[in-house]
């Protein structure tokens, strides 16, 4: 076209459609974010931020880098953007049968994640951890938010034993925080009987029952025998669930897996939590659950390490508990944290998906892995008493 050059723009930022501010408004957060006066932004691009997980209350993910020119000088900055949608916009929801769909689209609480970066909470958080500083969290329309975020340098080797420990410790002082508590009213309450009441009894339960589960070619060889202890729990499922609603509450990050909690500092001693859409009022010990379990289910640490690691982590979480003034015996946190470990996992390590023509969560041997955790999940179930 006539008079169009033939240079790619120094503004480019149409891949993130109305998640978009005006070149004004990130002038102001880029300002904000060098600690200067006033800026001139001198490029801008947007990209696309590789992840290899989709989630269905997450729309896009993106990266803006560019320059800005302040006090004669050109300094680099970046944001991560985030849009946040309700599930009920992702494909996914079409294979959702009807009569369900209201329960359904209210067990992903999408709305969380911009209270949370809308609040005070980084202020409050305990010395050790901290949350990614939000420039703007701009309300697209009814059903989705963007959010443009402080990007996170962080440490991404794996995590040792240590670090394992460490999360733990912080998690329970986070549970159990006064400072916090106030804060747990931007989150979901009620997680035990809401989860028990829509996933189980409508999506899980109803398919572990299934004769057609058991036979599936992928399912039988790894988790065949793990059948008549499955269905045992389910049977005891309904005291379990009041066993729960009768433990004491905490604040919850809802998704405390390692990808959730970026280390940060020296020696992955400190943690910079993010993807806060499941933050929620649970049980105490809710946390610790995607903590040990996460990165099993993705096939990144093999289940022999659990015995280890909760061995360790429990403690390091009872110990956050009482470092906030929470005095709970450490045979009922184990008790309530095991119930929870089978709720949220254990239920659902079999791979129910494969019978609706969706493919298994990785290889035969992941699959393994994943009965190996339930099993592990089962018998500690087992080795704790009920009150």
């Amino acid at each position: 076209m006539d008079g169009e050059p033939a240079h790619a723009p120094a503004f480019d930022r149409a891949i993130l459609g109305p998640a978009d501010v005006t070149d004004e408004a990130l002038a102001a957060m880029v300002a904000e974010h060098l600690g200067v006066g006033a800026v001139e932004l001198t490029g801008c691009r947007a990209e696309v931020a590789e992840y290899d997980l989709d989630a269905l209350t997450t729309a896009g993910r993106f990266w803006v880098h560019g320059t800005a020119r302040h006090a004669g000088e050109v300094s680099p900055y970046s944001f991560f953007v985030k849009v946040v949608q309700s599930w009920t916009r992702s494909p996914q929801f079409a294979n959702v049968p009807e009569p369900l769909r209201e329960i359904a689209a209210a067990s992903l609480p999408w709305r969380n994640e911009p209270a949370v970066y809308r609040s005070d909470l980084g202020a409050r958080l305990p010395d050790g951890l901290s949350m990614p500083r939000a420039y703007a969290v701009i309300d697209i329309d009814d059903l989705s938010a963007g959010l443009w975020l402080q990007s996170i340098e962080h440490d991404a080797s794996p995590w040792r034993a240590g670090t394992f420990a460490r999360a733990a410790y912080l998690l329970g002082r986070l549970a159990a925080s006064p400072t916090i508590r106030p804060l747990r009213a931007l989150g979901s309450t009620q997680v035990v009987r809401s989860y028990a009441a829509a996933r189980l009894e409508h999506q899980v339960l109803p398919v572990l029952h299934s004769e057609e589960l058991w036979a599936h070619p992928l399912i039988a060889p790894a988790f065949g025998g793990l059948r008549k202890r499955l269905h045992r729990a389910v049977e005891a499922l309904p005291g379990y669930v009041r066993e729960l609603e009768g433990a004491p509450l905490g604040t919850a990050h809802g998704d405390a897996c390692p990808r959730n909690l970026l280390a940060v500092g020296t020696d992955q001693e400190g943690f910079a939590l993010i993807d806060f859409g499941l933050w929620c009022e649970a049980p105490l010990g809710f946390d610790l659950t995607q903590l040990l379990i996460g990165e099993v289910q993705l096939g990144e640490r093999s289940a022999a390490e659990l015995t280890q690691l909760e061995a360790l982590c429990l403690p390091a979480y009872h110990q956050g508990l009482s470092d906030e003034g929470c005095d709970v015996p450490i045979d009922a946190l184990r008790r309530t944290h095991a119930l929870l470990m089978l709720m949220f996992f254990g239920l659902t390590a079999v791979p129910l998906e494969v019978l609706f023509g969706a493919p298994a969560p990785g290889s035969a041997s992941a699959l393994g892995e994943r009965a190996r955790a339930a099993s592990f999940v089962l018998d500690l179930v087992e080795s704790t008493t009920g009150t």
